[in-house]
């Protein structure tokens, strides 16, 4: 079997390079029978892009990377669908697809949808962004054979859009973030200047909620000692510049990122919606208690394991806080056990049934 997959998302450090980077190297391990053909787009940062891939290229997988901005990319594929990447690959008999163009395939397509969020919330979506979405996803209602989503909830979400239910394949995601030791959390906690004990919370968005967080976090009898550790760069919102509240930025590494959870009191996370929900995950996998939103994706992954909260109020989370930092041995224990039942090399595997699946 010959698979090709874009692997264009791989350059921009986000969820969806890392899903498509930890898929393609599990996918080449457990498949040494099949031919994997690796493909994507750029031209400011192809010299990198090349780079980022030779570890890819192996006895039943190769790159080809195109020198090509994304922006043409988009034209050719999302807007005029023409021009088959078989004319540049070679004949293969699946094409599975990243989260930004939708070529047209003699192939049978595989999609990956990781959330709705475009479609949900496009106000808060930068309109050429959700532009190219919406190209795109017509494209993939019309023509893939499978569209893979992590979670039951992007599976309704879908639906809602129209695509008939047996062409949905949920495979959840797994964690991403590696382990690390006491020793390296105590160093970059020293890095960060993380003296007092703390929370955490991924991301600084009006999607990640994190203006209602601070004020939870006000509200709760920690907000005296402990502080509010935020990661990610804030994006259309301001933060106030209170005492008990450390705004990290964008954080260097992976190793970095893991080392700040896992050194903390517990993981806070009470996003207005999520396809996946995978800090819940990262929380699990890392030790610490968390709490997440009653809405959307996030009790499914949960499983039981968090303290979920109304994100809409203020209160709601404030207690849900409280609660967490009153157990966490018995919430850690908890995720613990739902984490262990998430792998990359599960899911290469349901993926790789989804393309044995369509011969």
């Amino acid at each position: 079997m010959k698979i090709a997959i874009d692997i264009s998302s791989i350059l921009y450090s986000t969820g969806v390079s890392k899903y498509t980077e930890l898929l393609v190297e599990n996918l080449i391990k457990i498949a040494p029978n099949d031919k994997f053909i690796l493909f994507g787009g750029s031209l400011r940062r192809y010299k990198e892009f090349v780079n980022k891939t030779i570890k890819f290229n192996t006895p039943n997988s190769n790159s080809r990377i195109l020198p090509l901005p994304p922006t043409l990319l988009d034209i050719i594929w999302n807007r005029i669908h023409v021009f088959p990447p078989e004319k540049l690959l070679g004949k293969f008999d699946i094409l599975h697809t990243s989260d930004w163009t939708e070529p047209p395939s003699y192939a049978n397509k595989v999609t990956t949808v990781h959330d709705l969020y475009h479609f949900k919330f496009p106000k808060m979506v930068h309109p050429k962004i959700l532009d190219v979405h919406i190209r795109k996803m017509k494209w993939v209602i019309k023509e893939s054979k499978v569209i893979i989503v992590p979670s039951l909830v992007t599976k309704e979400d879908l639906v809602d859009l129209g695509v008939e239910e047996q062409r949905i394949k949920i495979i959840p995601e797994a964690p991403l973030l590696p382990m690390v030791s006491k020793e390296y959390i105590e160093t970059v906690k020293k890095k960060y200047k993380l003296r007092e004990d703390y929370v955490v919370s991924n991301g600084v968005t009006v999607r990640k909620n994190t203006l209602n967080l601070i004020k939870a976090f006000n509200l709760t009898k920690h907000g005296r000692d402990m502080k509010l550790v935020l990661t990610g760069r804030p994006v259309g919102i301001k933060i106030p510049d209170e005492r008990n509240i450390r705004l990290l930025g964008h954080v260097e590494s992976d190793s970095e990122l893991s080392a700040i959870i896992a050194g903390s009191r517990g993981m806070i996370f009470p996003s207005l919606y999520e396809g996946f929900g995978l800090p819940i995950l990262e929380g699990f996998n890392l030790g610490v208690p968390v709490v997440t939103s009653n809405i959307s994706s996030m009790p499914e992954v949960a499983g039981g394991a968090a303290v979920l909260v109304n994100p809409y109020d203020v209160n709601s989370i404030a207690e849900g806080i409280e609660e967490a930092l009153s157990k966490p041995k018995t919430l850690i224990a908890k995720g613990l056990k739902v984490v262990s039942n998430y792998s990359w090399e599960k899911n290469a595997k349901e993926t790789l049934e989804v393309y044995k699946s369509l011969l």
